[in-house]
Parts: C-alpha cells; sequence; structure tokens
C-alpha cells in the first residue's frame, strides 16, 4: 500500500488524508435532513408525524457538520462547536437536565462550543471535545455512561478514566466503545450475554476497558445492536458479539466474546457500520460489502437470504465513499448521491413510499452534495454540504 497523504488537522495532530476522505465533516458544513418514524420528535421538525421524504429540522441553518441518531431521537453538532440535541428524553440523554421530550433542537445544559464528534446509543448519547475529553449522559443501564455507577444522568459527565485522549466514540444498543488517540479501544456497557465488549466475557461493565486483544492500532470502530465491528490501522476488519443473523461474517452464526476477522480477510477495509443485526463496510477499492440478517433486502443484494460472510450490493461499482446502517442501509457514493434500501414501512428511505427495497434506491431529493449519513432503527437522517473552504 503506498504511504498516505498526511498533513495536521484543527487539532494540529497529523492524520492520514484517507480518513478525511471518510470524514469529510472536517472541510464541509451543510443542510441538516432527516425522514422516517418520527413520534418522539426525532426529526426535529417540531412534529411527531413520519415523513417519507426529507425534511430539515425547525432550526435550519447551513452549519451542521456531524450527526447521529438512534431510535427515538437525535444528535447533531455544528461547525461553530455547539452540540444539538432533539426526540426521546425520557432518560435524559438530550443532555438538557430534563426529562422532557424536544420536538425541535436543544442545546446540552454545558453550551460549551468545543463539541467535535457525537453517537447516539438507545437512550443514551456519548461525545467528544476538542480537548479530547469524552463526556456520556442518559440512562445508565449497565453502566453504559462509564462513569463507574448505575446512576442515570441528565446532562453530560466524564467516564470514570477521565482523560484528554479521546478520538472516536460509537455507541451501540447500551454499550459505548471508544478509541483514543494511542490507538487503543475501550468499551463498556452492556455484555451480557453476547460479548459485545470483546474482552472475553459476558459480564457488564460500568468503566472502561479494553479489548482482550489489547492491541493499539484501532482506527475506526462501530457499535450495532448487541455487536460491534473495528478496523485496525493495518486494513483489516474484527467483529465480536452477537452473531445469530451472522452478522460478524465470520461464516457462522456463534457469538463471539473477542474479536474475529471476517471470513474474507483482507487489509483493504476503510470504513465500517454496525446496524440492526447487520454490517456493512466499504473498501479502500470502493467497493460496498454487506452481511448478516437480510430481512427486508436491507443488504441491498435483491434478495432477503441471510449471509453470514460479506457479500456485495447488487449495484456493485467501485464509487462507494460511506454507509450507515439501521432496519435500512444508507450509503453515500464519490459523486456525493445518496442511496437508501432495506425496510421502508416508516419511510425512512425518503423515496416518498413505505415499500421495502432489497437494492439500492436514491432518495426523493437526489442531490449530488450529501456528505454524512446515519441511520438506526425506524429513521434516517443525513447532511447535505456547503463549501466552506
Amino acid at each position: 500500500m503506498s504511504t498516505p497523504f498526511r498533513f495536521k488537522n484543527a487539532d494540529n495532530i497529523i492524520v492520514d488524508f484517507e480518513d478525511y476522505y471518510v470524514r469529510a465533516d472536517y472541510f464541509k458544513s451543510g443542510n441538516l435532513w432527516s425522514w422516517g418514524y418520527n413520534t418522539q420528535g426525532q426529526l426535529g421538525d417540531n412534529t411527531v408525524a413520519r415523513k417519507s421524504s426529507p425534511v430539515q429540522t425547525v432550526a435550519f441553518g447551513s452549519n451542521w457538520k456531524e450527526i447521529s441518531s438512534s431510535q427515538n431521537f437525535t444528535s447533531a453538532i455544528k461547525t461553530d462547536g455547539t452540540l444539538w440535541c432533539w426526540g426521546d428524553n425520557t432518560n435524559g440523554q438530550l443532555g438538557d437536565n430534563t426529562s422532557v421530550n424536544k420536538q425541535s433542537p436543544v442545546q446540552t445544559i454545558t453550551f460549551a462550543t468545543n463539541w467535535k464528534e457525537v453517537s447516539c446509543a438507545d437512550a443514551s448519547t456519548a461525545a467528544i471535545k476538542t480537548d479530547g475529553t469524552l463526556w456520556c449522559w442518559g440512562a445508565n443501564f449497565s453502566g453504559t455512561i462509564g462513569d463507574n455507577t448505575a446512576t442515570n444522568r441528565s446532562s453530560p459527565v466524564q467516564t470514570c478514566t477521565f482523560g484528554t485522549n479521546w478520538k472516536q466514540v460509537a455507541c451501540g444498543t447500551s454499550n459505548v466503545t471508544a478509541i483514543k488517540t494511542d490507538g487503543t479501544l475501550w468499551c463498556w456497557g452492556t455484555n451480557y450475554p453476547y460479548g459485545q465488549l470483546g474482552d472475553n466475557s459476558t459480564v457488564s461493565k460500568s468503566s472502561p476497558v479494553q479489548t482482550i486483544t489489547f492491541a493499539n492500532n484501532w482506527k475506526q470502530v462501530s457499535a450495532g445492536i448487541n455487536s460491534t465491528s473495528a478496523i485496525k490501522t493495518d486494513g483489516t476488519l474484527w467483529t465480536w458479539g452477537k452473531n445469530t443473523s451472522g452478522q460478524l461474517g465470520d461464516n457462522t452464526i456463534i457469538s463471539k466474546s473477542s474479536p474475529v476477522q471476517t471470513i474474507s480477510g483482507g487489509t483493504t477495509w476503510k470504513q465500517v457500520s454496525s446496524g440492526y443485526e447487520h454490517t456493512a463496510a466499504v473498501k479502500t477499492d470502493g467497493t460496498l460489502w454487506l452481511w448478516g440478517d437480510n430481512s427486508y433486502g436491507k443488504l441491498g443484494d435483491n434478495t432477503t437470504l441471510y449471509r453470514s460472510s460479506p457479500v456485495q450490493t447488487v449495484a456493485f461499482g467501485k464509487t462507494w465513499k460511506q454507509v450507515s446502517c439501521g432496519s435500512a442501509t444508507t450509503a453515500i457514493k464519490t459523486d456525493g448521491t445518496l442511496w437508501v434500501w432495506g425496510r421502508n414501512f416508516s419511510g425512512q428511505l425518503g423515496d416518498n413510499t413505505s415499500v421495502d427495497k432489497s437494492s439500492p434506491v436514491q432518495t426523493i431529493m437526489y442531490g449530488t452534495n450529501w456528505q454524512k449519513t446515519t441511520g438506526k432503527m425506524y429513521f434516517t437522517a443525513a447532511i447535505q454540504y456547503q463549501d466552506d473552504y
């Protein structure tokens, strides 16, 4: 593999251009759109009516850069570093020191302007600031907050390890995984009964622990419904946790409590997403691969057959850039087009229908400037960029 182009980012950290190819939000900001299920106000349009085509949050604006969604709420960061949340707040997951649902965006109680990355679990939120600190809030089932307690938090608190070297965070159902700048991978929260923390046990943890491998070359991690997937700097892809639908991609349906490689192996994996019992990943050659549960056609191979090893979408091609898995799958191509497939009962495919699709289709809004997409369960959100450099 050729030596990647490197430069310093806004935090004065040397990074590979390849990382930015996936995380283009460092260069661009844009409009925020969402569609699908909306019973808790998770679309942020000040209603609770579902939408089968994209709508903007009531806050509007073209300065959104990061977004994450859960089953019933959404979190997003603006280019000014402020963090906004909306939707279900039963467990304080919006971080505004209340438990009142919000149908339009509100800021966390801290009002900070240095938020960098955010991720949503089912009922909790985790986020990293530009100073490298990691904060969590919301439900604390089985220690999801990582503060060594089981107490829910309606405003942000730091994990009990503190530290200023957190780099990337990803939330699953009720567990959290995060990578530090030293390349180590840490997990906490629910670990029963599938071993989704990867520490060779099924015992839940209320403070961060490393995976059993103790490696220091982890690059990107994603957490889904009781399973986790991660890519190392050497381009290898590893998965662990629940495997009843083949979502670990190791050609078995046996759950694993420590990391295993997908059956296809390889050292060209670039970005991965764990979803609703299925997994999707993009290779450096631009091909898109999926495996696991295929109900409603979310593997995009024009079938509903489960796969315990990676298969390509029926669209094939070598122009895929980013993918996100929920009950449906959404992906962006290098030409900026946004494609969706899988379950659509609540309109989460955004094609103005409620018909499931087993192969990729474009949202009704088309366009060639989609930047980042996220989907969990029954709704989808995405950012359309505006050039700002």
